[in-house]
Order: structure tokens, then C-alpha cells, then sequence
């Protein structure tokens, strides 16, 4: 029956199975006409109208846009031979409206909402129904000021639509109108809002509209490109852009692409970057959707402009300035202003790199001020291309001035977010602007004040998230939830391993829940309060008699900035690459090297290549620089892949107390924060070998000390020890996950105690002691942000944790941790008892000392 074929249909249509809807729809359309007589009957015409106007949409969303107009056409037919009355005015206005949200998905902004506004007046006055006809109206109405960067009109009308949808208990519709407020709040700039309400309508979807789950997942990757996180973005494209491709649901294919290459751009893949979105431009001109393809056409040519300035080698060429040009017209034209004003600057960029600084500056005079609602890329751009003009005309200060200005306002950015993820996510925005600054200070002086100024610099740009003082956590049952089973899931996994079972499932899952687990994070409270970064004077009056090295990048080269007794001076060191590959090998080595009972020759050879390897390091980086540290306390401020650096390994640096931080001003917040209770905790995880698992050991140095091993140690109970305590001993089984630092982990008695956990103490201990492999690592965000277990336990409030930055035999472990803790009982400090019980043997000791020391 057509009437039972077009229920199905509808079903479909909600479900966002577009293409099953068409064809459901013309089979009943068929059905129909075999059914009609002459005259056709009353209902018939009613069905046939409402056949019409649903292919019209389903054609429209996975077919031809003229051909979904052609059908509303013909529903306008059918509808005039009707008698007059309330469901010919009903389905008057549904085609109307129709007709406008087909002119809305093929970016005829202004006509659909012409229509929108033409047409709520009467839906108010005559059509009466369960109130979803008016909710979905003014919802739609929304989309459209969303993308005319209405938010206040935007926000008006959902407020509407959600009272509306509350009112007549339109449990789906409510669904859209969250998922719509997400749009609004990323409109807007407020990401995790918008990426709470994403979550609020997922919750809704996945009961009552799992279809719309893909395009959820794809406006929350739109939110976390903004944050930033272009791994994450990619993550939520990669498993939405197949299930929009199975419903054929085209125009979000098409977007999906875009949004991919955009995640790529970030990463620096300017080659996929560059295919998905030809792949897209060319699915929306098969659609008429000019203004998408004219932003897709952006987004190939920013992958074009990124590879181009990304070779210092050579020298842009003529046509992808003039491409991008004429491309910003065609975008102004369309109403498209950020995204014109994107092409002006990437313009502007390639032609100071050519050298066509006159060019450069008429093309940036016709980009306009920022708005409200232009995102904050697209402002640190701008400032970026102030800045890089600046630069090529002679004046350093302006550039600077730029520079200053661009960091203070991501910081404003950064200060709104939520989660620790998203605090991190923003550096990327900045990072070139920062690299400018340093760069230009190094330029311009490497006497005591460029020193100086280049630290100061150094201080804005890295390490922001570790300035903020952790706010108290609003604890989100679903959240706690996913990690509980993720900790199940983790065991059994385990369990499965060892009985030689394939625990596949079982993985899927728990990349399934981490997944989720991850979006509820970001969409928490804002992580902390912002500090400010401290000035060189408050560096300086809190080192006292230490010696302060921060490094950093000058071309090629690593430059260090050493404080000492007040003064700062610049050293030029090693060449970068060689230092970066050098200290990969020697963590290679040590890796090898860690196993107990390894044969002696290879035991000698292994030894052998990490001593050569820390002898190069030590030559590169510790000998321009060894007279200025003399025999002083080290605070070191490493950069990118050297975090991973045993320094202690290193000849010059044997036996000295170091401290490693990433950033001075983290060091000064782990140096002042209050050390609380003097409590020790003494925790155990399950199947640890040796003398390094019996930690009940450790009750000699501290016999006051609260024990937690054996079946006792489950993640519930050493986190209720962990909170609030002085001094933290943790041994058991861990692993670093790069992919995603949260989900770094202790496994326990119960299964995994993640990073992310510790994040949400109420009071982190003072201390921390990690006597298991690789916690001490961290996965390097943009914007030098390092984020692991360790440093979890830094930004959440811990003043120092010492952990190894790579495998440890468990012989050398215990005896690390049997002389470490006998001096830090005495009252030793972290730093100093850490160099005294690694200097017998720092290749087999490789931990380190992070924060306060």
C-alpha cells in the first residue's frame, strides 16, 4: 500500500537515510497511481502532496537539487486541486517551507529566510497540529541565522523552538534544538558550551534518532578544530564520514570532506588536505551549492599556500597568490566574509614571501576588522600577516606589538575552555605568531636584555595549560561511568590475552568508550583559573642560587637562555636535527638496555652506544653551557622531543639535581603552591616482579605511612589515598598513550587508573613517586604543551613527580627507590635525592625530576 510504503519513508527520512527515502517514496508514488481513479479521491491528492514534498527533500539531500524543486512544483499542482480548507493550508505551508530549507542546504541563505519569515506568522495563525510543524520551522529558521552569523537571532529562535519542543513533549525535536544550540555556541566562540549541547543531543539521538548521530559527529569536529585538536577532529570524521556515505546524505559527505581536509591543514598533511576537498568542491557543484564549493575551493588552496610557505627552499609562485585573490572576490560576492578575508591573507603571506611587499600591503588593507563571531584562527591570521608585513618594511616593534596582542587575546580564548584536552588544543593557533616573536628577538640582539626579552617570549608562547590553577571538577555520572566499564574492559582484556583468547571485541569497545569518555571531558567546567606568566624578575627572585636553562629554537640550531645570580645571557648550541635523532637512539638504547639479566656482551655493547650517544648530547648541548651552570641546582626548560631526554645520562650533568619543567612559569607555580599534609601513601599494583613491587618495604623509611596493596588495590581506594596526601609512592604496571595523554594509566587490582582520574582529585598529592616504566613520558602538543601521566599530575596541583622517561629493569628500580626515599625521609629535596640515588648508575636509572624539585 502507498500509504504504508510512505510511513516507511518518512521513517527514513528521520532516521537521515535519505537515499532509502527516495526510493520508498517513489515506489508508493507509483503504487499510488495505479490506485487513483478519475476523479482522483480526496485522501489521495492529500498523500500524493505529502509524497511529493518528502521526495522533494530526499532528492534534494542525496539527488539533484533542481529535481527536489520540480517536485515541490508538482506538489503545488496537486495542492490546487483541493478543496479549500485546513489541510490545504497545512500542506500549503509545508512546501513553502520545504522550498526554504532546500534553498538554506544549497546556500541560498537569503531566500530561505525570506521564506522562513513569510511563513511562521501564518504557521502561528492557521495550521494547528501537535506544534511540530512550528517547533521545526523555527528551528530551521535558526540554521539559517547560524549561518548568516546571526547569533542573537540564532539564539532567539532556539530558546523558542526548545520551549516549544519541551511544551508539546518533542522528545526528537529537542534533540535537534540541542544539537542546534551546539552550532550557535560554536558560532559564537564558546566551545565547550557548544560541545556540552552536542552531547546533551547525543544522548536524545541515540534513542530516538540514531541516524542524526553522524551529523552531530561532524559538527563536533567543527568545535574541536576550532580547540584545536585536529587528531581528535579527525578521530570523529573518520568514523562519521562512512555512515553518511551509506545514507548517501551527500551534502554532509561533502562538508565532512572539507572539515577532514581542515583537520589535515592543522596536522601539516597538505596533500590529503588538498584531495578531500577537490572531492568535496566537486560533489557541491553536482549539488548547485556555490557557497560550499567556493569554501572547499579555499580550503584546496590553503593546503596549496601551507605547502608553499612551509619550503623555505623556494619561492611561491605568481598563480596561487592571484588564485586565492580572485577566489576571495567570488567568496565576498556570496556573502562569505571570514572565509574572503582568509584568502586576502594567505594572498598576503605568499607575496611577502615573494617578496612583493607593496602587493602584499594593498591586498591586506582589504581585509576587514574581525567580527564577533569570526573564529580565532582566522584573528591570529590576521595578526600574523600584520606582524610578517611589519617584519619585511623595517619595523621589529610593530611586528612585536602584533605578536603581543595576538597571544593575549587566545589567551582570553583559552581561559573560556573546559577540559584539559581543550586548554592544550588552542596553542596551535598561536604557534606561528609565537615562533615570529622569538625569532625576531634573537634577530635583534643576543647580548643580557635580548636574553632577557627571549625568555619573556618564550614564557608566553609554551607550556600554557601548566599557569592554570585547577578548579574544582563538576563530576559527571555518565563520565565516571564510561571510565568504570573502561576499566572493566581493560581487565578482561588482559584476562583474554593471557588465556590466549582475542580480546577484539573487547578493544573495539574500549576505543568506543575512551572515545566518549573524551567528548564528556571537554565539555566540563573551564579547567582552572588563569595565573599570569611570570616575568624574568619573578624567574630570577625565585632561583635564588639555582641556574635556569630554557631552550629553544634559532633556525636550524637550539638556542638556551641561562639565568644565573640575575643575569641572562644566550648561547647558541647544537645543531637541532642531530640532537633530536641523537636522543632518540640513546632512548632506544635504554629501552634495550633495561631487561635484568641480559647477556654481558650485550649488555657491554648496548652500553657502549648509549654512553658514545650521551657523550654527542652532552657535547651539543651541556659543554657551550657547562661554565655558566658550574656546580648550581638545574632548573632545565627542554623543548619538544627533548623532554624525552635522560639528562642525568648525560657526563656533565651526572649526580646533579635537576628539575625539568615546562615552563619557567610552571616551575615558579610548583616552587610556591602550599605543600599540605606530610602523609605518605604506599601503593601497589598487581603482578609487579622483584624487590621493586614490595613496597611494603618502604614502611621502614615511613612507618606511619597508609598502605594500599594486594587485593586492596583498586583504583576507587588509591585514589580516595592519593587525595590529600604529602608523599606518593606508586608502583604498578603502566603504559603512556601518545594517541590520547588521559588515557595514560596505572593498572590496579580492578583494571587501569587513568590519568584522567587523577585529574579530578579534589587536592593531588604534594608529591608523586612513579616507580613504573614510561610514566615520566609525555605526548608534545603544539605550543610545547606536554601532556602524559606525569604531567597530568603537574597541571592538576602536584608540585613535583619523578617517573622514568623510559623502560627500567626492576633490579634498577628498587635500588633507585630504596636510596631515593631514604634521602627524601631525611629531608632531602626531591631534585637533589633523585641525582644522589641515580648517579651509580643514570643509564639503568633513567628517571626524572619534574616541577618544583
Amino acid at each position: 500500500m502507498p500509504d504504508d510504503l510512505y510511513r516507511r519513508a518518512i521513517r527514513a527520512a528521520v532516521d537521515a537515510r535519505p537515499a532509502d527515502a527516495f526510493r520508498l517514496l517513489n515506489r508508493a508514488l507509483r503504487k499510488l497511481d495505479r490506485r487513483e481513479g478519475a476523479p482522483p479521491a480526496v485522501e489521495d491528492l492529500v498523500l500524493r502532496t505529502r509524497i511529493l514534498i518528502s521526495l522533494a527533500s530526499a532528492e534534494a539531500e542525496s539527488g539533484s537539487t533542481k529535481a527536489g524543486l520540480a517536485h515541490l512544483d508538482s506538489a503545488r499542482t496537486v495542492l490546487a486541486e483541493l478543496p479549500d480548507g485546513p489541510e490545504k493550508s497545512t500542506q500549503g505551508a509545508i512546501i513553502g517551507l520545504q522550498r526554504a530549507v532546500i534553498l538554506f542546504r544549497t546556500g541560498k541563505l537569503a531566500d530561505a529566510l525570506a521564506l522562513f519569515d513569510a511563513i511562521i506568522p501564518e504557521l502561528e495563525r492557521e495550521v494547528t497540529d501537535d506544534g511540530t510543524l512550528l517547533t521545526r520551522t523555527i528551528l530551521n529558521r535558526a540554521h539559517v541565522h547560524v549561518d548568516l552569523n546571526n547569533p542573537r537571532a540564532a539564539l532567539a529562535d532556539l530558546r523558542r523552538s526548545l520551549d516549544l519542543a519541551a511544551h508539546y513533549r518533542l522528545v526528537r525535536l529537542e534533540g535537534k534544538v540541542r544539537h542546534a544550540l551546539g552550532d550557535q555556541a560554536q558560532l559564537v566562540g564558546d566551545i565547550p558550551d557548544a560541545l556540552r549541547h552536542y552531547e546533551q543531543a547525543a544522548r536524545i539521538y541515540e534513542s530516538e534518532a540514531p541516524g542524526w548521530l553522524p551529523r552531530l559527529r561532524l559538527d563536533q569536529a567543527k568545535a574541536l578544530l576550532a580547540a584545536g585538536l585536529a587528531e581528535d577532529a579527525a578521530r570523529h570524521l573518520d568514523e562519521a564520514l562512512p555512515e553518511l556515505r551509506a545514507a548517501k546524505a551527500f551534502q554532509d559527505v561533502a562538508e565532512a570532506e572539507v572539515a577532514r581536509a581542515a583537520s589535515a591543514l592543522l596536522d601539516g598533511d597538505y596533500a590529503l588536505a588538498r584531495r578531500l576537498a577537490g572531492a568535496a568542491r566537486q560533489r557541491f557543484l553536482r549539488r548547485g551549492n556555490a557557497p560550499w564549493a567556493a569554501i572547499a575551493s579555499l580550503t584546496r588552496l590553503r593546503a596549496e599556500a601551507g605547502a608553499a610557505l612551509g619550503d623555505a627552499a623556494r619561492r611561491p609562485s605568481a598563480r596561487l597568490p592571484l588564485a586565492l585573490r580572485e577566489l576571495a572576490a567570488n567568496l565576498g560576492e556570496l556573502g562569505l566574509r571570514d572565509e574572503a578575508g582568509v584568502a586576502r591573507m594567505l594572498a598576503v603571506r605568499l607575496q611577502l614571501r615573494r617578496g612583493a611587499t607593496a602587493t602584499a600591503a594593498a591586498l591586506l588593507a582589504e581585509v576587514p576588522n574581525p567580527r564577533q563571531t569570526t573564529p580565532v584562527d582566522h584573528r591570529m591570521l590576521l595578526r600574523l600577516c600584520r606582524a610578517e608585513l611589519a617584519v619585511a618594511t623595517g619595523r621589529p616593534r610593530a611586528a612585536l606589538a602584533q605578536a603581543r596582542a595576538g597571544l593575549t587575546e587566545l589567551g582570553r580564548v583559552r581561559d573560556r575552555m573546559g577540559g584539559l584536552d581543550l586548554v592544550c588544543g588552542t596553542a596551535v593557533h598561536g604557534l606561528e605568531l609565537g615562533r615570529l616573536a622569538c625569532s625576531l628577538v634573537l634577530d635583534r640582539g643576543r647580548g643580557g636584555s635580548g636574553a632577557r626579552r627571549l625568555l619573556a617570549w618564550q614564557e608566553r608562547t609554551r607550556a600554557q595549560v601548566y599557569r592554570y590553577e585547577p578548579l574544582p571538577i563538576i563530576e559527571d555520572p555518565v563520565l565516571a561511568q564510561h571510565l568504570t566499564e573502561m576499566r572493566h574492559v581493560q581487565r578482561t582484556a588482559q584476562q583474554n590475552r593471557l588465556a590466549g583468547k582475542r580480546p577484539t571485541g573487547l578493544e573495539h569497545r574500549y576505543r568506543w568508550l575512551q572515545r566518549e569518555a573524551s567528548r564528556l571531558g571537554w565539555s566540563t567546567t573551564p579547567w582552572g583559573r588563569p595565573r599570569p606568566v611570570c616575568s624574568p624578575e619573578e624567574v630570577v627572585e625565585q632561583l635564588g642560587d639555582r641556574v635556569l636553562v630554557s631552550l629553544g629554537a634559532d633556525r636550524d640550531a637550539l638556542a638556551a637562555v641561562v639565568v644565573r645570580d640575575g643575569r641572562f645571557r644566550l648561547v647558541r648550541l647544537g645543531n637541532r636535527a642531530e640532537i633530536v635523532e641523537t636522543t632518540r637512539q640513546l632512548h632506544a638504547d635504554l629501552n634495550a638496555l633495561a631487561p635484568d639479566h641480559l647477556p654481558g656482551p650485550l649488555v657491554d655493547a648496548v652500553t657502549a652506544s648509549a654512553h658514545h650517544r650521551a657523550q654527542l648530547l652532552d657535547r651539543m648541548l651541556v659543554e657551550p653551557i657547562a661554565d655558566l651552570i658550574g656546580d648550581r641546582e638545574l632548573v632545565l626548560v627542554p623543548s619538544g622531543p627533548l623532554y624525552a631526554l635522560p639528562w642525568s645520562a648525560l657526563p656533565t650533568l651526572r649526580g646533579k639535581p635537576i628539575s625539568v619543567v615546562p615552563s619557567a612559569t610552571a616551575w615558579v607555580s610548583a616552587r610556591t603552591r602550599r605543600l599540605g599534609s606530610p602523609s605518605v601513601v604506599l601503593a601497589g599494583g598487581p603482578g609487579v616482579p622483584g624487590a621493586v613491587g614490595e613496597v611494603r618495604r618502604l614502611r621502614e623509611v615511613y612507618p606511619e605511612a597508609t598502605l594500599v596493596d594486594g587485593p586492596a588495590a583498586t583504583s576507587g581506594k588509591v585514589l580516595a589515598a592519593l587525595d590529600g596526601s604529602g608523599l606518593a609512592h606508586l608502583v604498578a604496571h603502566g603504559a603512556h598513550e601518545p594517541a590520547n595523554a588521559l588515557f595514560s594509566r596505572l593498572d590496579l587490582v580492578d583494571g587501569p587508573l587513568f590519568a584522567h582520574e587523577t585529574a579530578r582529585l579534589g587536592s593531588p598529592p604534594d608529591r608523586v613517586v612513579l616507580a613504573a616504566c614510561e610514566l615520566a613520558m609525555s605526548h608534545i602538543r603544539p605550543g610545547e604543551e606536554p601532556l602524559g601521566f606525569a604531567g597530568t599530575l603537574l597541571a592538576s596541583g602536584s608540585s613535583t613527580v619523578i617517573g622514568a622517561i623510559s623502560r627500567v629493569g626492576d633490579h634498577a628500580a628498587a635500588e633507585a627507590m630504596r636510596d631515593l626515599h631514604r634521602l627524601l625521609a631525611a629531608g632531602t629535596s626531591p631534585a637533589l635525592a633523585l641525582a644522589e640515588a641515580t648517579a651509580a648508575d643514570p643509564l639503568r636509572r633513567p628517571f626524572l625530576c619534574l616541577g618544583a624539585g
